[in-house]
């Protein structure tokens, strides 16, 4: 395996831009072979993990000279990368691709991001380091999109806001909408919670003791899902990617509620995936 055998050597930095989009400046690499510009033959290689041999599973970016003498490569927004993660590689002709290492990166185009009204997929790409010192990317591709906002945790209850993004008319597929929390241990077991609507964002309550019910014993997980009041249209997954963090699930972190269950007592607590969407842990008390 490239990730736990490779250590890269040469940096990159990345700038992302708010359509995004990302472009990579290489300051520290020397080619393989002199040469003018003309002669040059190099890309930066985007390979997938986990990708099978029909899948489209790597993307190559042409590498060219800038003014200050850097390599530079761009990866435009509306290139679509299946969502997953995407490991980094420099590469010079027919010569086997070398990983890349992190290095200055400037993602302050991804705080807080706002897309504008579109029905085209939503991509967002976010660099980051492996555990291996190593340059990859987390890329998603969605549509619609539900990102989820602030969570505010009351007794026995979590309320959170959101905002939809790509579709047509927000307002309208909100218009009788609700949360559902689909249970994993049990696929016909789902909960549903009345949404607040207001233009493109959102709003709702969910209640703890409503998903305790069923626990007993042991851990429940439950996935959230906005669905609309249009049967016609798809339920969207709830998840939060429209920022500079490309894994929250160690990061956005909360406490878990005590609740009162018919099994017993359950600590309850909403908690994000390592693919970033929302889910909640019904368990045993510590």
């Amino acid at each position: 395996m490239r990730e736990a055998t490779e250590v890269a050597a040469t940096r990159a930095d990345c700038v992302a831009d708010s359509a995004g989009g990302l472009t990579f400046h290489i300051a520290d690499w020397v080619r393989p072979e002199p040469g003018s510009y003309d002669d040059w033959n190099g890309a930066l290689v985007l390979m997938r993990r986990g990708a099978g041999p029909a899948e489209d599973g790597e993307v190559r970016l042409p590498l060219g000279p800038t003014a200050d003498g850097r390599l530079q490569a761009a990866l435009p927004g509306t290139v679509a990368l299946p969502e997953g993660r995407w490991d980094v590689f420099v590469a010079y002709g027919d010569q086997e691709p070398r990983r890349l290492a992190p290095g200055l990166h400037d993602l302050r185009s991804l705080v807080d991001r706002r897309p504008g009204p579109s029905t085209s997929p939503l991509s967002v790409r976010i660099p980051y380091a492996t555990k291996h010192g190593n340059l990859s990317l987390r890329t998603w591709r969605r549509v619609p999109h539900a990102e989820a906002g602030e969570i505010r945790l009351d007794d026995g209850a979590m309320t959170t806001g959101g905002r939809l993004y790509r579709v047509e008319s927000p307002a309208d597929w909100l218009d009788g909408a609700a949360v559902e929390a689909r249970s994993r241990r049990d696929p016909d077991l789902v909960r549903t919670a009345p949404v607040t609507a207001d233009g493109a964002g959102f709003s709702f309550t969910l209640s703890y003791a409503r998903l305790a019910e069923s626990w007993g014993g042991g851990t429940d997980l439950w996935d959230l899902w906005l669905r609309p009041a249009d049967d016609t249209a798809a339920p969207v997954r709830l998840a939060r990617i429209l920022d500079d963090v490309a894994d929250k699930k160690e990061i956005f972190t909360y406490p878990a509620r005590t609740v009162d269950a018919p099994h017993g007592t359950a600590t309850v607590r909403p908690y994000y995936t390592v693919d970033n969407d929302l889910s909640v842990k019904v368990a045993d008390p510590d």
